[in-house]
């Protein structure tokens, strides 16, 4: 991404959707590795450096790492991020860190391949050796190695059944970590003892390390209790072989005080508060106030929708709690249930942004003066090629005209065939970094 500054900055009045995407641009630039790795490298060890990782910003921090690296100092190792998230490479950068690729959000055969090569890189491991674990969002899916007594296909199912249940990040990320044997500190576990450094872009709300990516390399605070729990709440079924291990505690994952994390440390290199700070910035300075409201909101995404359109409307109507003109910025991890539908119905299409966004339009009711992106920071929304979508005053009567209900599209859970229709989908390509959700409201 090109660097985003105050002199650049599209009017606010004029052209609001350049704008808000102005802002979007400001937020991903601050989470690019190669812009604030270089303050968390140690110095070389005596032994091997040898680099792990997963997630979407894999590729991006593989590089970054070759670029800040001492040129004579020894780097080797594997990395794996998702089809086609691998950034070009700059101009004389030589690769010393294999990066390959797998899919997401629901596993496939070349996640595993490269989950098993991870953990056999991990043999014959001294205490003179480095490894620098590179973990960012997604690589739950990307990592994967099923416990035993799990085939690639049960975890296929079990991932998918999850995407589709509305279950929290938290409560997906538990469940994967207690049926795979690299996830919830098992990678880290397999270096001793080496010395183990993550460097981690969160994509979670609240950043917890251990939650981020399935905290392959961190202990595990969750339970095979909690698994169970969650499983049984979302009604996912398991093989009987499965749910008795977890039962029984066999699948239970390293806790905190194990010995095989002594010396371990992880240093945090991007966060979603730091994106939407910098957001806030590239704001500020086009001379519109913003408003954080939080980086940790949850919940169903067209309910998130309404909630933001409320706020906008009270803004735009009534001077608070916020006077205008301002921007309106929020991040998080918000969930979409699937919802069943009559046999023949066509397929929805859409992510948790563009499906915020249909929230977000219906309860607005075309409220003058008030403009909006969603966004994911990945660039990816969901499984589809737009990176979310942007909302205006005059969305809901453009999508009437053109005979879109907005209703039917949230009922169907079509938030791309929505905005598609109306040229409203943001389209980004990878953005080689993750640190989850970005919506911007501005008020006029």
């Amino acid at each position: 991404m090109t660097a985003t500054t105050a002199s650049t900055a599209p009017d606010p009045v004029q052209a609001p959707r350049d704008f808000l995407l102005h802002l979007y641009r400001a937020a991903v630039e601050r989470a690019l590795p190669l812009h604030s790795m270089a303050a968390h490298l140690p110095p070389p060890p005596r032994g091997r450096t040898l680099v792990l990782g997963a997630g979407k910003a894999g590729g991006a921090m593989a590089q970054a790492l070759e670029a800040l690296w001492p040129a004579d100092a020894p780097l080797e190792g594997l990395v794996v991020t998702r089809y086609h998230h691998i950034p070009p490479r700059p101009a004389g950068l030589a690769q010393r860190i294999e990066v390959v690729e797998a899919a997401h959000p629901v596993p496939d055969a070349a996640g595993l391949a490269a989950a098993q090569r991870m953990l056999a890189l991990t043999e014959g491991l001294t205490a003179d050796d480095l490894v620098l674990c590179l973990m960012s969002g997604g690589a739950s899916a990307l990592l994967t190695l099923p416990a035993d007594g799990l085939t690639l296909e049960d975890k296929q199912r079990i991932n998918r059944e999850l995407l589709a249940s509305g279950a929290g990040i938290h409560e997906m990320n538990c469940v994967r970590k207690h049926l795979s044997r690299i996830k919830g500190g098992r990678l880290a576990a397999a270096c001793a003892p080496a010395q183990v450094l993550t460097l981690t872009i969160s994509d979670v709300p609240g950043d917890d390390p251990s939650v981020i990516g399935s905290g392959p390399t961190v202990p595990d605070t969750t339970t095979c209790a909690d698994a169970l729990a969650i499983l049984a709440r979302y009604g996912i079924a398991v093989p009987a072989v499965i749910d008795t291990a977890l039962r029984s505690g066999a699948l239970e994952t390293p806790k905190s005080g194990d010995a095989r994390f002594e010396g371990h440390a992880v240093r945090m290199i991007a966060t979603p508060q730091q994106s939407l700070e910098a957001a806030a910035a590239a704001a500020r300075a086009a001379g519109i106030t913003p408003h954080i409201l939080s980086d940790e909101i949850e919940g169903e995404s067209r309910e998130v929708g309404k909630v933001h359109a409320a706020l906008a409307r009270a803004v735009a109507q009534r001077g608070q709690p916020f006077a205008r003109p301002c921007v309106i910025l929020s991040g998080g991890e918000t969930t979409v249930t699937m919802r069943r539908q009559p046999e023949g119905t066509p397929r929805g299409r859409g992510g948790r942004a563009g499906e915020f966004c249909l929230g977000l339009a219906q309860a607005l009711q075309g409220q003058p003066g008030v403009f909006a992106l969603a966004a994911d920071t990945d660039g990816i929304d969901g499984v589809e090629d737009n990176a979310g979508a942007s909302v205006r005053p005059d969305t809901l009567a453009r999508a009437e005209a053109a005979g879109l209900k907005v209703a039917a599209y949230l009922d169907r859970n079509d938030a791309y065939g929505y905005f598609d229709a109306l040229g409203d989908l943001v389209m980004t390509g990878p953005t080689h970094t993750n640190v989850n959700d970005f919506r911007a409201l501005l008020v006029l």
